[in-house]
C-alpha cells in the first residue's frame, strides 16, 4: 500500500497524468530510454521517462538522482524538490538533492533551517556550504556571526575571492558601505572585482558613498567606451550626479542566488555544460531577475546543442531589461543553429527596429543576412552599424571586413577592396583581413606581389590555420612558383585533412609538379568530402571530375584558361 502511495505521489509531482502507461511499458525500458535521452542532454525526454521509471520504483536512488537532475536542467526546481525530498527522507547522500533542498528552504526563507542543511556532513561541498551558511545567518539576522561565517570560507585555500567577494555584498545589503568598499579596494585587480558583476556591484557601492565620479571612471577604465545599455546607463546617471541603488543584493535570498551564481561562473569552462548549468538554474529559481544566470544557462544549453531550451530560456529575459538585446541576440543564434533562418531573421529585424542605437544589433543581422546569401540586405546592415559610430574606432574593424566580403560577393570589387583597406587600417596587421585581400587579389590575378606579402604575414600571425596555409599555397601557385607551394599545400592538408577546397588545391599543385598519380589520389579524396546538401560553392565537383578524366592541363585548355607555367622557367 506505501509503495502505490509513493508512486502516485511522485507521478503528480512529475507531472505524470498517470501510471498506467508505465506499468506498459515496463521499468527497464523507461530507464534505458532516459539513459539515453540523458547521453543527448535531451533533458526533456528524460525527465518523462525517469518519472515513469519512478513510478514503478519509487526509492530507487539512481532513478531519484537522474530525475532531480533532469528536472533541475530543465529549470523546474519546484518539481525537483519532492524528489530531493523523498531522498532525505531515505537516508541518501547526494550534492543535488542538498542543492534543491537548499533552494527550497532560501527560497521560503527559513534560514534557521537553511544554516542547519549548509553546516551538515552531506552538504554540497566546502564554498557552497560556507557561503550558504553565512547567508543563512544574514537572513536570520545575525551579522556578526554571518561575517565569522565569511571569514572561515576566505581561511580555506582557493576560496578567499569568493569569500570576500560575498563578505562585501553582504555589507552593502546592510547599508555598510564604507566597509564593502574597503575590501574591494583593498584587493584591486583580483577577481573579485575584474568580473562585470563585481565591477557593478562596486560602482553602486562608489556612488552610494557619494564617490560617483570614481565610479564613472572605473566603469571607463573597465570597460571602455563601447559601453553595453546596462553601463552605459550607470555611466550616464553618474556623469548626472545621480545617486544608484543598491541592486546588486537585496535579501539574503538573494545572497544565496549569487552563490549558486559564482560557482556557475567559476565552472563554466572548466567543468562540463551539464553540471555548470545545474548552479545557473538555482540561481535563476531563487531570482528569477538574475539575467546573467538566465544568459547563462541559455548559453549553456546552446553549447549543449538543446536549441530549444535555450530559446525558452533566452525568453524569460523581460523585454524591459536592459540586457534584452543580448537575450535576443541569444535567441536569434540559438534559432539559426536550430536550422530555423527564417525565425532568427524576424527575431533580429525586430530587434533592429526597437534597439537600432546599438551597432552589434545590426551587426548580428548582417552576418545572418551573409550567410543566407542576402548580401544586399548584409550590406544595409553593416551601413546602419557604421551609421552608429561618431569616430572610427580600431573596434570597427571586423564591420568593414564583413561588409567588404558583402560586396565582393556582388561583385563590387572597388568597394570590397576599399572597406577590407578601410579594416586594415584600423587593425594592421588582422590575419584574416590579410588572408582575405590576398587571396582575393591572387584570384583576380592582379597586385600579386603585394597579395602575396598580405598572405605570408597572415601566416607569420595564423601559422596553425588551415585556410590561411592554404591561401599561401595557392598564391604560389597562381604565380608559377609551384615547387614553393608545395610544402604549404601539404600542410594545409594535414591541418584540414577532410576539406574539399584545400584538397583540391593540393591536387592542383601537385599535378603542377609532375606527381599526377598523388594528385588523382587528392581530387578523390576532396571528391568525398564535399557536402552536396551545404556546398559552399568555393568547390566545383563537375571540375573535379574533369580533371581526373583528363587532367588538370586539358581542363585550363577547355576554358581558355593560360596553361601551367613555371615563373621564370619556359614550362
Amino acid at each position: 500500500m506505501k509503495s502505490w502511495v509513493a508512486r502516485a505521489v511522485l507521478s503528480v509531482a512529475l507531472g505524470l497524468g498517470g501510471i498506467a502507461p508505465v506499468q506498459a511499458q515496463g521499468l527497464a525500458g523507461s530507464y534505458l530510454a532516459a539513459r539515453q535521452a540523458d547521453m543527448t542532454a535531451d533533458f526533456k525526454v528524460a525527465a518523462d521517462f525517469y518519472a515513469r521509471a519512478l513510478a514503478r520504483d519509487p526509492s530507487n536512488p539512481v532513478l531519484l538522482e537522474s530525475a532531480a537532475r533532469a528536472q533541475m536542467s530543465l529549470g523546474r526546481i519546484e518539481r525537483a524538490i519532492p524528489i530531493a525530498r523523498k531522498m532525505e527522507a531515505d537516508g541518501l547522500r547526494s550534492q543535488i538533492a542538498q542543492m534543491v533542498l537548499m533552494a527550497d528552504d532560501a527560497e521560503n526563507t527559513r534560514f534557521e533551517k537553511l544554516a542547519e542543511r549548509a553546516a551538515a556532513d552531506n552538504g554540497v561541498g566546502p564554498l557552497v556550504d560556507g557561503l550558504v551558511a553565512a547567508w543563512a545567518k544574514m537572513g536570520e539576522g545575525q551579522v556578526s556571526a554571518a561575517l565569522e561565517l565569511f571569514d572561515v570560507v576566505a581561511e580555506k585555500r582557493g576560496l578567499k575571492g569568493f569569500a570576500l567577494y560575498h563578505r562585501a555584498l553582504a555589507l552593502a545589503s546592510v547599508g555598510d558601505f564604507e566597509s564593502a568598499e574597503a575590501i574591494f579596494a583593498e584587493h584591486i585587480g583580483s577577481s573579485m572585482q575584474l568580473t562585470r558583476r563585481g565591477a557593478i556591484a562596486r560602482v553602486e557601492i562608489l556612488s552610494q558613498l557619494e564617490r560617483g565620479d570614481e565610479g564613472a571612471a572605473l566603469i571607463e577604465e573597465l570597460f571602455g567606451p563601447d559601453l553595453e545599455p546596462v553601463l552605459r546607463d550607470m555611466h550616464a546617471a553618474l556623469n548626472r550626479g545621480e545617486t544608484l541603488p543598491f541592486s546588486m543584493i537585496r535579501s539574503p535570498r538573494d545572497g544565496v542566488a549569487e552563490v549558486f551564481y559564482s560557482v556557475a561562473a567559476a565552472l563554466s569552462g572548466e567543468a562540463g555544460q551539464d553540471y555548470t548549468l545545474l548552479y545557473s538554474r538555482v540561481a535563476e529559481y531563487l531570482r528569477p531577475d538574475h539575467t546573467d544566470a538566465i544568459l547563462m544557462s541559455a548559453a549553456l544549453l546552446d553549447d549543449l546543442q538543446r536549441y530549444d531550451l535555450a530559446v525558452e530560456t533566452y525568453k524569460k529575459v523581460d523585454r524591459n531589461s536592459p540586457v534584452f538585446h543580448a537575450a535576443e541576440l541569444g535567441r536569434a543564434e540559438a534559432l539559426r543553429s536550430a536550422g530555423r533562418l527564417d525565425a532568427a531573421v524576424e527575431v533580429l529585424e525586430q530587434l533592429a527596429r526597437s534597439q537600432g542605437d546599438l551597432a552589434i544589433v545590426h551587426v548580428n543581422l548582417g552576418d545572418l543576412m551573409r550567410q543566407l546569401s542576402r548580401f544586399e540586405d548584409a550590406v544595409a546592415a553593416y551601413d546602419d552599424a557604421l551609421a552608429i559610430y561618431d569616430d572610427a574606432d580600431p573596434s570597427q574593424w571586423f564591420i568593414y571586413y564583413a561588409r567588404a566580403i558583402s560586396y565582393e560577393r556582388l561583385g563590387n570589387w572597388d568597394n570590397a577592396e576599399k572597406d577590407f583597406r578601410t579594416a586594415l587600417e584600423l587593425n594592421p596587421e588582422q590575419p584574416q583581413v590579410l588572408n582575405y585581400l590576398g587571396y582575393s587579389l591572387v584570384e583576380q590575378q592582379i597586385k600579386l606581389d603585394e597579395a602575396l606579402d598580405m598572405i605570408e604575414r597572415a601566416v607569420a600571425v595564423r601559422p596553425d590555420s588551415g585556410y590561411i596555409v592554404d591561401s599561401l599555397g595557392w598564391a604560389l601557385f597562381r604565380l608559377g612558383r609551384y615547387d614553393e607551394a608545395v610544402p604549404h599545400m601539404e600542410h594545409a592538408a594535414e591541418l584540414m585533412p577532410v576539406d574539399p577546397v584545400v584538397n583540391d588545391h593540393l591536387g592542383d599543385v601537385l599535378w603542377a609538379v609532375g606527381r599526377q598519380r598523388e594528385a588523382e589520389f587528392q581530387w578523390k579524396r576532396a571528391l568525398s568530402f564535399v557536402d552536396y546538401e551545404d556546398a559552399s560553392g568555393e568547390v566545383d565537383p563537375d571540375r573535379i571530375r574533369q580533371k581526373l578524366e583528363i587532367g588538370l592541363d586539358a581542363v585550363l585548355a577547355a576554358e581558355g584558361a593560360a596553361p601551367l607555367k613555371v615563373a621564370n622557367g619556359d614550362n
